[in-house]
């Protein structure tokens, strides 16, 4: 197809936008720069572009169609990542937001060039995944009602995909964060009996929580990640003890599990020593839950530009994209793009092949020519 040749071409501009992201990294609803740099992009691609979505950083573009037909969306994230690095607190994009956003906005711009023939493309950049609360916000809006599609774009680590390879079905996990607070009674160091030490609870809330048991057939994993207790005398019983929790499972089925017997380990746990845990689930995000229809239209656009596509990547990383399928009741599929990312997400030093820009780029602009198209 001739505009796919035309992406090749348009490489140095794809490489262009990116630089221009990948230098202004900023955290969850906080993308300004980012979201108007976005918006003005869309403005001159012809989108009708609606800013400051439900009161946030959020960018949607609009364009229609002469005739009836689907909605369909692209969704990309922008928010970037806070490090502490020589003692300096710096934002770096170290996910690849910055290419997810790239590769949605050049699609965008070249379904634009050809013009669309029915229905209705919506490009939306989601801020905030990384903090969480971007895409609830997005739903809340109102503007993804009327959507029957949605498909997202994420780079992987190497370990997953590499440079031309890519899964139209990348399913991660369920993710969750639970808390706790610990209370006991204080009491001299010489006089124990007299007290409740909050440290002993936290043991034995530790010992319970590792001893949850599901369905081995299905991923899952919850450890305790936090544990801060006592203060700056050594001969103090501590009466409070802070900790923290994650989950994660492959099935929202089983994270609702978890999340009930990690609680229920967390309160017996502390009542064994005889002290009273305070518990609060503090959130997450669900797991994939996809349409076939749309993993279909994926894999074939895929398959288009690079051949062949691999099978479902099972991650047990989290992303609150899933929110659109469980929430939001919108068709979804999400695509895992190879592009030799090393050390890995989420890591200062990440870096990718940049070519995986240009199929990222290719992959998305030939589904939506398939569903809007021709």
């Amino acid at each position: 197809m001739d505009f796919l040749e035309r992406i090749n071409n348009d490489k140095e501009k794809i490489l262009q936008v990116f630089t221009t992201l990948h230098q202004t990294p900023e955290l969850g609803f906080q993308e300004v720069k980012t979201s108007q740099f976005l918006a003005q992009k869309l403005h001159e691609a012809k989108f009708k572009v609606i800013s400051n979505i439900n009161g946030t950083t959020g960018v949607m573009g609009i364009l229609e169609g002469p005739e009836p037909g689907p909605v369909l969306a692209l969704r990309a994230d922008m928010d970037a990542l806070a490090f502490k690095i020589n003692g300096k607190d710096v934002n770096i994009h170290a996910c690849g937001h910055d290419a997810n956003s790239t590769m949605v906005l050049m699609a965008a711009g070249e379904i634009a060039r050809i013009g669309i023939k029915r229905g209705t493309l919506k490009i939306l950049f989601q801020p905030a995944e990384e903090v969480l609360g971007g895409a609830e916000a997005m739903l809340a809006s109102g503007l993804l009602d009327d959507v029957n599609e949605m498909l997202g774009i994420h780079l992987r680590p190497i370990q997953e995909a590499k440079l031309g390879q890519a899964t139209p079905a990348l399913c991660h996990g369920s993710s969750y964060i639970v808390t706790a607070k610990i209370k006991g009674l204080a009491a001299h160091g010489a006089r124990p009996h007299l007290g409740i030490n909050a440290i002993d609870g936290a043991a034995a809330i530790v010992n319970a929580v590792n001893a949850i048991k599901l369905n081995p057939a299905v991923p899952f994993s919850v450890k305790t990640t936090k544990l801060t207790a006592g203060g700056n005398a050594y001969n103090i019983i501590p009466d409070i003890a802070e900790m923290g929790f994650d989950l994660r499972a492959q099935t929202n089925t089983a994270m609702e599990q978890l999340i009930t017997k990690t609680c229920n380990a967390i309160e017996k746990g502390a009542a064994t020593v005889g002290a009273e845990a305070e518990v609060i689930i503090r959130g997450g995000v669900p797991g994939a839950e996809y349409d076939q229809g749309t993993i279909a239209l994926a894999k074939k656009a895929i398959e288009a530009v690079l051949g062949e596509a691999l099978g479902p990547v099972i991650t047990p990383g989290g992303e609150d994209f899933h929110y659109y399928s469980t929430k939001g009741k919108i068709k979804t599929a999400y695509i895992g793009l190879g592009a030799d990312l090393v050390p890995g997400l989420h890591h200062p030093e990440m870096k990718f092949n940049p070519e995986a820009l240009v199929q990222g780029v290719k992959i998305l602009s030939y589904l939506v020519y398939e569903r809007l198209i021709s």
